[in-house]
């Protein structure tokens, strides 16, 4: 009986104790003492934390971006190429893929709208081919869902290259005999290798490749001093600024479609945009948001290529798309970010390859 009662003392006064024990004192030494229930003050991130916590919503450029409907392979890629730089596929026998999108001027000509057949202009600006093929759709309001369909569309458009048909551009082809061997070397096993369709391939899985990683993928990748200070602080404006509400991701931008705009609106807009493809009102005046890849290289700017300075840009968007008035310093620590992702392509990758002889039976150009 005692021992009993023995052990039971012993127990409460451990639970008496217990409390105690809770209540010491864990603050390490040299900590300053804070008022009771007041959290001690945190201490302010440094620029690079900022920018770290504030880049989740963003990824990496990926090496490629091939299609399992459509896989890459090195002759299919040379034959895209060759293609790409192909001027008989217009109807004037002028005018190429890279005439709109040069490879060597970051993918575009510098042009507000490009000149096709007989000069004729287009009515919107023509987008880099850097990464395109990474984009949700191409063409501003998406009316092609990949580079492959998109490739089809400047060829038989009569303000662009203006050729009648596919078949026209085919009976073209097979005139050329260093195509028929590339072709049947690209899509090996088939009967008759040189279609349209079998062109559209071949070219786009040549753009699949044509991505540009830059600093920022370093620094996304961990490098720290990837970025100089003032492009972090740019990024973290950028961010706070709320753009990133649409240029994210690994393209930042490229993935969706928004009204031009959203909270003040654009001034002289005529271009209904992506509800001339869906016929659906609700769709008027929203575009393709443009990748910020390379951007400080790719003037002039907008579906129209109305505006030509990167900082009227900055200061445009915000008011029109957040509804925020942007001070100089402001608009000017957000372009040096900008400025870096701007990347390269291989230069071998991009070369402008020698054009295959024309054939006994090539026709010549059509000027009317």
């Amino acid at each position: 009986m005692r021992s009993t009662l023995r052990v039971v003392r012993v127990l409460a006064g451990l639970v008496l104790l217990a409390p105690a024990c809770s209540k010491q004192d864990t603050t390490p030494q040299g900590t300053p003492p804070t008022a009771e229930g007041t959290a001690a003050p945190e201490t302010p991130l440094t620029p690079l934390a900022q920018a770290r916590e504030k880049a989740q919503a963003f990824a990496t450029l990926p090496a490629n971006f091939d299609s399992a409907e459509n896989p890459w392979t090195q002759a299919k890629a040379e034959l895209g190429r060759a293609l790409y730089y192909e001027t008989r596929m217009s109807k004037g026998q002028d005018i190429a893929c890279n005439s709109c999108h040069q490879l060597d001027r970051f993918g575009v000509d510098g042009n507000p709208t490009s000149p096709g057949f007989k000069k004729q202009l287009g009515g919107r600006n023509s987008p880099t081919v850097f990464n395109a093929a990474g984009h949700l759709a191409q063409f501003w309001d998406g009316r092609a869902k990949d580079v492959e369909e998109q490739a089809k569309g400047p060829v038989l458009n009569p303000v662009e290259m203006a050729m009648p048909d596919g078949d026209a551009v085919v009976a073209i082809l097979k005139t050329i005999p260093g195509y028929t061997e590339a072709f049947a070397k690209a899509f090996p096993g088939e009967a008759d290798p040189i279609t349209y369709d079998n062109m559209a391939r071949a070219i786009g899985v040549f753009e699949r490749r044509l991505t540009t990683p830059s600093r920022w993928d370093a620094f996304l990748g961990g490098k720290d001093d990837a970025l100089t200070a003032a492009e972090l602080a740019g990024f973290v404006t950028f961010n706070d600024t709320g753009c990133m509400s649409c240029h994210n991701g690994a393209l930042v931008g490229g993935n969706s479609y928004q009204k031009l705009g959203a909270v003040n609106p654009w001034p002289g807009l005529t271009d209904k945009g992506r509800a001339e493809i869906t016929k659906n009102p609700e769709d008027t005046f929203f575009f393709k948001v443009p990748s910020l890849r390379n951007v400080t290289r790719t003037a002039p700017y907008f579906q129209d290529g109305s505006v030509t300075e990167l900082t009227k840009v900055v200061g445009l968007m915000a008011h029109h798309q957040l509804g925020r008035e942007l001070e100089p310093a402001q608009v000017a620590s957000i372009v040096a970010w900008l400025g870096s992702l701007e990347g390269t392509v291989a230069a071998d990758y991009v070369a402008r390859p020698e054009p295959m002889p024309s054939g006994p039976d090539t026709p010549g150009p059509v000027l009317d």
